[in-house]
């Protein structure tokens, strides 16, 4: 048996069929009216971007010319003079910052017994560095050595250098020591003394 449908109309339910194709078609025309939507949205956010690129470039031109104006009028002599103020303002905070206690627990733990401290002096270089110079008297040269590479065995002092030496009227060798002081490091206990 042949199962052939020679109707003209080839579906049963045409209403189903239209229904189907109707809802497709809305909801491509919901779809594409989304699209359209957000295309013009963000053409017009592309447009308010393009605007306020060119006020924030204007503004950096505007800003450039400024500061090269300002470039010529700085006189190279009083920069150098605010410089050097700035400079001695910041010796200033550094000395008001300093700690004489932690300085002086640091002495105390690597003094040998035959070295006594006369004078102590702290200084910031011009590199910023805080600089301490340090007058002693000891009997013998050995022990300065010793007070010396004891300081610098703490970790806190470096380039210890002994700028003058000579021998005080009690026949006592009285020496400047000179180094960077870098506080901040717990100190050490003294194993030579």
């Amino acid at each position: 048996m042949l199962r052939t449908n020679l109707a003209t109309h080839p579906f049963y339910n045409e209403r189903a069929v239209l229904l189907t194709l109707g809802l497709f078609a809305a909801l491509v025309m919901l779809v594409s009216s989304y699209n359209l939507y957000r295309l013009l949205a963000l053409s017009g956010g592309r447009q308010d971007l393009a605007a306020r690129i060119g006020a924030a470039e204007t503004r950096a031109d505007e800003l450039r010319r400024s500061a090269a104006r300002i470039r010529r009028g700085i006189d190279a002599r009083e920069l150098a003079a605010i410089s050097s103020a700035a400079r001695e303002a910041n010796a200033i905070i550094g000395h008001r910052t300093f700690s004489w206690t932690d300085l002086f627990n640091r002495f105390e733990t690597t003094l040998p017994p035959d070295v006594r401290i006369v004078k102590v002096s702290p200084a910031v270089n011009d590199d910023g560095e805080m600089v301490v110079t340090i007058v002693v008297i000891a009997r013998r040269v050995d022990d300065i050595d010793a007070f010396i590479e004891h300081l610098e065995g703490t970790g806190t002092f470096a380039s210890m250098l002994s700028r003058r030496e000579f021998s005080n009227d009690e026949g006592l060798i009285e020496a400047t020591l000179e180094g960077r002081y870098q506080p901040g490091q717990s100190p050490r206990p003294n194993q030579g003394s």
